[in-house]
């Protein structure tokens, strides 16, 4: 006997009700492999023409809000992912989220044809009259998806309530009725249901004719069907209502795409004109299934010679112009809010769904006023209340007050950067202390807070933590938030970023105009991978945030970031002779990528130490500073970390031999 093809691994669903997904959801459960199976309920946001695609992202958001609705119709076990993608359309959107998901199947649910329009809606190859039917199958999204036909594709009209006990299948052979065959026994898998297979012949066939269709039904529904079945011959010359009359008597059809033209009536079907006449007419509820057409060589063949004919100097113009659009559309589809994660215990479930562990990881010097109410409310909100943490690392940079005392006393697990891979040496600044804890911590996501921070809250740590573990492509999260400064002992609003707004932003949209829409680039706030973070080289300094951005962009692509408000962050405000410091370095590291990126030397030589002009009661002075960012490989490349994880259990994706 033939072995069965495999149910679906990565099912897409889209939703535009959740009250009306329920039955959508439970169904793509059945449908979908138990062993390797996803699910993915996607909402899309619509922008129009004119309107720029970033505009999409408040609504965005409260769509992702009304997909939360949908995980709870899963069973238990079934993992779910809620997406939101924004187009210019839904079936754009429904398209890119199937081929970013490499869904093998995608549902769609139909509520039915408007009343008062008569006939089978169909697609006209030839002119179309003012009066004709719209050219549609069963809406325009669904008949747009079809025409693109990036995988497989269920239609479902759901009537019927309660049980199904009973599945009809008509079959008329093909790739379409095998599908139809495989996800009626994945329905029926588990229940009491039996599934007929109904045959319909044409009346007056002979015995013998009759007997051969017969055999060849029986050998047809044993290699698609491991569940009771109950094979039926009809002889009829109404097709229609042959299968009309034998679904009276079920709770569930399911059909295969029939044939794809009206013979002689120059109109197209993309489903076929039987299955919607079915759907429109019968009590039970009806799937319509239609297979994935492969591509033919020849298609393959344009699209290679297109490739071929298209300049470099026209590519590179191409991508130029793509790149607002793709930053307006990936401004709105990756925009979080904290409260979107502010069920904690949801997060928990998702983490432990997906096998992860979760570390947090918070850097100081010199920030006894403010680490033990940071590292307290941690520890009782992420690891007391709720188990999302699994480990807490406070990461110290030789501080000179009580910050490492506190800490400890607070219940934190205290470690001197200069004290970690102290054969490799120890620079002074954030971004060694980011490295090197790398090294300390153990959990397959870490996420990174800034510790001089008045009036901390967990949002800091769930806010940036919770875009990962609802979707996987999603690699590394950025915080921003509103930033008050103090002046003159007084909070005012505003004011804040400043390093952002006059440097690090300019040089963004200059030469990386991919990152432009990034609001806080250089937020304190953020949490990765390790996969990607032991992957990507860290800079000593204060150039670790922006280094991590254009890093992981052309590693990972923009795909891969998202960024989450937190609202509001207030902190310790650097004086003016700090910040120019820190913008100093952040050029340097800039100009740095820029030369590796185009593997050239641009400038002839990079400044590396910073001339402050001083005035004093002495006269006039010209301090003179040494300030380059050092830079460490990607921790992936250091013998001691492969030998931990790999001791622990954890190996890495590199092969340490080859190391």
């Amino acid at each position: 006997m033939t072995s069965r093809a495999p149910l679906p691994a990565r099912i897409l669903i889209p939703v535009a009700n959740p009250t009306t997904a329920e039955e959508l959801i439970r169904l793509g459960a059945r449908l979908l492999d138990p062993r390797t199976g996803e699910l993915s309920a996607v909402g899309i946001v619509e922008v129009p023409e004119g309107m720029a695609l970033s505009e999409g992202a408040t609504r965005a958001r409260a769509a992702r809000r009304l997909l939360q609705r949908v995980l709870d119709y899963a069973p238990d076990g079934v993992p779910i992912h809620p997406l939101v993608r924004i187009g210019r359309g839904a079936p754009e959107g429904i398209i890119e989220a199937i081929a970013e998901q490499e869904a093998d199947l995608v549902i769609f649910g139909w509520a039915g044809r408007e009343p008062g329009r008569e006939g089978p809606p169909a697609r006209r190859t030839g002119p179309r009259r003012r009066d004709a039917i719209p050219p549609w199958v069963f809406s325009p999204t669904i008949d747009e998806v079809v025409r693109a036909s990036p995988c497989d594709i269920a239609v479902v009209k759901h009537k019927a309530t309660g049980e199904i006990r009973r599945i009809l299948v008509p079959v008329r052979g093909g790739p379409h009725a095998e599908l139809a065959l495989q996800f009626a026994d994945a329905i029926a898998s588990g229940t009491d249901a039996v599934i007929t297979v109904l045959h319909l012949l044409p009346p007056g066939v002979t015995p013998a004719v009759r007997a051969q269709a017969e055999h060849a039904l029986a050998a047809f529904v044993r290699q698609h069907v491991g569940g009771p079945t109950r094979l039926l011959l009809r002889e009829s010359a109404n097709v229609r209502s042959a299968i009309l009359r034998e679904a009276e008597a079920a709770d569930f059809v399911v059909l295969g795409a029939s044939a794809p033209d009206a013979a002689g009536s120059g109109v197209s079907y993309l489903f076929g004109e039987l299955p919607e006449w079915i759907a429109t007419r019968t009590q039970a509820s009806v799937m319509v299934v239609k297979t994935r057409e492969a591509l033919s060589r020849q298609t393959f063949e344009q699209l290679s010679q297109r490739a071929e004919t298209l300049a470099a100097a026209d590519r590179v113009a191409e991508e130029a112009r793509a790149i607002p659009a793709r930053v307006e559309r990936w401004f709105g589809e990756s925009n979080f809010h904290h409260a979107e994660f502010s069920d904690l215990r949801r997060l928990v479930r998702l983490k432990e769904q997906q096998g992860l562990t979760i570390s947090l990881v918070l850097p100081t010097l010199n920030e006894a006023d403010t680490i033990g109410p940071i590292v307290r409310r941690a520890i009782a909100d992420l690891m007391e209340r709720v188990p999302l943490l699994d480990e807490l690392l406070v990461i110290d940079s030789a501080s000179t007050d009580r910050t490492v005392e506190i800490a400890r006393a607070e219940g934190a697990r205290v470690v001197a950067h200069p004290d970690v891979l102290a054969r490799y040496g120890s620079f002074a600044g954030k971004g060694e202390a980011l490295w090197k804890s790398l090294y300390e911590t153990s959990g397959d996501i870490i996420v990174w807070a800034d510790t001089d921070v008045r009036s901390w809250h967990s949002r800091m740590v769930y806010g940036t933590l919770g875009p990962l573990l609802e979707e996987a492509r999603i690699q590394y999260v950025k915080g921003y938030y509103q930033r008050p400064i103090v002046q003159d002992g007084v909070l005012t609003e505003g004011g804040g970023g400043r390093v952002t707004e006059l440097v690090a932003r300019p040089l963004i949209n200059l030469f990386y105009p991919e990152l432009s829409g990034l609001i806080q680039p250089l937020a304190g706030e953020y949490a990765g991978r390790r996969s990607l973070l032991e992957s990507i080289p860290f800079f000593t300094s204060y150039a670790v945030e922006i280094g991590h951005l254009i890093d992981i962009a052309e590693r990972a692509g923009l795909e891969a970031l998202g960024q989450v408000d937190l609202e509001r962050r207030v902190h310790r405000n650097q004086e003016l002779d700090g910040l120019s410091r820190m913008s100093f370095v952040i050029l340097q590291a800039v100009m740095k990528r820029l030369e590796g990126r185009r593997k050239a030397r641009l400038f002839a030589e990079l400044g590396s130490t910073m001339k402050l002009p001083r005035s004093t009661e002495e006269g006039l002075s010209l301090e003179v500073i040494e300030l380059a960012d050092r830079e460490r490989p990607p921790m992936i490349r250091i013998p001691e970390y492969l030998e931990r994880r790999l001791a622990a259990g954890r190996p890495t994706a590199v092969d340490v031999r080859a190391e």
